[in-house]
């Protein structure tokens, strides 16, 4: 039974984000665009920073740090009394005394906020600082009672409502318009099966994470605003915010002398991930249109690329590092502990990524080739640094670490040329013509176009056999992973051509000659008594008679 033809390698499918991987690819892009600068940057700003008198989560506008407090400290205690004075519906009259020849400004005859010179700009005396100041006080007290009666809030729940219904009309006529003026796959559902439909290319997947991120964006936005319109949900919004960002903005991760927050190690992930995917788009750049039209083999462009690749990383993550703000010459000692934790614990690994480098430097085996390790035979489909990928005559992948083709016997069938030459064992019955025997198997050769034409095939009497004229018939193929395949045809081909010639194929037999007319068998006792036994009854009787 002739063997399946050999499948060809399919090509691995390359990984593509979904839809929700480039709407958080595009989320961190924005994220690193209203972040606040690196850690060194804002070191530098974060002891002057200035906080901000808030009402209802209003803020009302903004406080500096003082000689003897902080702008947190001097605004802390204004923004609870304001508060508890909206919330309990008290008359809270704001007025502006002077203290100590500074201008303050009271609520119901208490001090909650002293006016500086820091507070006022070149162009304002203190005093009128601290009217503009009383004004707007004055002002969001009147808006946070006003927001706070049932008329009100009776109004502006229809608004919220009509937001709604209005961004549920905006979500359907944006999905509306894509469909209508961008590609209709981009619309569809993902399908189970990659290989059922055509896979979407690159910018297909940015558009749909952008479409993604609009409708989150618009759901966001209207909740956001229907949460401003109500003092409650605007407060919670703000105290909300105010809990992430400072939670967020809180160092916990002391590393070279600095210690680093949540939101510094997001903005570090953020931009790695964004120069993984900026090398993965060079790299393709760089084998499409730089060194497939240069005639290099594969193989060559394959290391090329993969050296280009980690090169450019190493180095970007160096330049990342140091613009995060760390100092790498702090990690010196991390570096020598990590190169006796290789150098011990992680041999086996260290000896497969030296492999690794070796095999893409000699290349004794490269990607297409036909190879045998072991008692391993299969095509090598991907040369990575620490391992080798092979998929079988089955169709099964097997991952081979680089040191086993460095330190064990490997046959690459396909090394400088691809030609090689199957060997067929033949034997026919003794009394065949053998010129007849060598014409039928070279007959067999004939129209078989697997078979190359030079060097043509040969027929060689290799002996006498205990049963057999034994021939050796010699072939050369330039498919070594169809080897199986071909040697099975050839031998269907062989044995039609031998009957058609009446020569016949002999079957191993054996022929005993005895030279003793008598043989001895010697047999265990058992058996001895047994056959006695059986044979006692058959026995003549003896004569009793006496002579009288």
């Amino acid at each position: 039974m002739a063997l399946p033809p050999a499948v060809p390698p399919r090509p691995r499918p390359r990984r593509r984000l979904r839809p929700w991987g480039w709407g958080a690819l595009v989320a961190l892009v924005l994220l690193l665009v209203a972040a606040p600068p690196f850690p060194a940057a804002r070191a530098q700003t974060t002891p002057a920073a200035p906080a901000f008198l808030e009402l209802d989560g209003n803020r009302l506008f903004e406080v500096t740090p003082s000689k003897d407090y902080t702008a947190e400290q001097r605004v802390e205690r204004a923004n609870r009394l304001l508060q508890e004075v909206v919330a309990s519906g008290k008359p809270g009259r704001i007025g502006v005394e002077e203290l100590n020849n500074l201008p303050v400004i009271t609520l119901d005859g208490e001090v909650i906020l002293t006016v500086t010179r820091r507070d006022t700009p070149e162009t304002l005396a203190v005093q009128g600082q601290a009217e503009l100041w009383r004004r707007s006080i004055a002002k969001a007290i009147e808006r946070g009672r006003s927001e706070r009666k049932a008329a009100y809030v009776a109004r502006m729940v229809p608004v919220s409502l009509a937001i709604l219904v209005a961004a549920f009309l905006l979500q359907r006529l944006l999905l509306l318009l894509w469909r209508r003026f961008l590609p209709s796959a981009l619309t569809q559902p993902l399908p189970s099966d990659p290989g059922s439909v055509k896979p979407l290319r690159g910018m297909d997947w940015l558009l749909h994470g952008l479409l993604v991120v609009l409708q989150l964006g618009g759901w966001v936005a209207a909740i956001w605003v229907i949460a401003g319109f109500f003092p409650t949900t605007r407060l919670l919004v703000s105290r909300l915010f105010d809990a992430i960002t400072e939670s967020l903005g809180s160092p916990f991760l002391p590393l070279g002398g600095r210690s680093y927050s949540v939101l510094d190690a997001v903005i570090l992930v953020a931009l790695f991930l964004v120069l993984v995917r900026g090398v993965a788009f060079l790299k393709a750049m760089l084998r499409t249109r730089v060194l497939q039209r240069t005639g290099i083999e594969p193989g060559s462009q394959e290391a090329i690329a993969f050296i280009v690749q980690y090169g450019l990383l190493f180095l970007g993550t160096l330049v990342l590092l140091q613009l995060w703000g760390l100092d790498l010459t702090s990690l010196a000692l991390f570096a020598s502990v990590l190169g006796v934790g290789v150098g011990l614990g992680l041999q086996g690994i260290a000896k497969n990524l030296i492999s690794g480098l070796i095999i893409m430097f000699e290349r004794p085996i490269q990607v297409n080739d036909f190879v045998e390790v072991g008692d391993l035979q299969g095509t090598v489909t991907r040369v990575n640094l620490r391992s080798t990928e092979v998929v079988t005559l089955d169709r099964i992948s097997i991952i081979v670490p680089n040191a086993e083709f460095l330190e064990s016997r490997v046959v690459n069938w396909s090394h400088g040329s691809s030609v090689a030459r199957l060997q067929i064992p033949v034997g026919v019955a003794y009394g065949s013509d053998c010129q007849l025997v060598r014409q039928a198997l070279l007959e067999a050769c004939q129209g078989y176009s697997d078979i190359i034409p030079a060097p043509p095939p040969r027929v060689f009497f290799t002996g006498f056999g205990e049963s057999s004229l034994d021939f050796r018939l010699l072939v050369w193929i330039n498919q070594p992973r169809r080897q199986y395949e071909i040697r099975s045809e050839l031998n269907y081909r062989i044995e039609a051509m031998l009957r058609r010639h009446d020569l016949t194929i002999p079957f191993p037999q054996r022929d005993l000659h005895l030279r003793n007319d008598r043989i001895q068998v010697a047999l265990p006792p058992d058996i001895t008594d047994a056959l006695m036994a059986h044979l006692a009854p058959n026995k003549p009787e003896e004569s009793t008679d006496t002579d009288d």
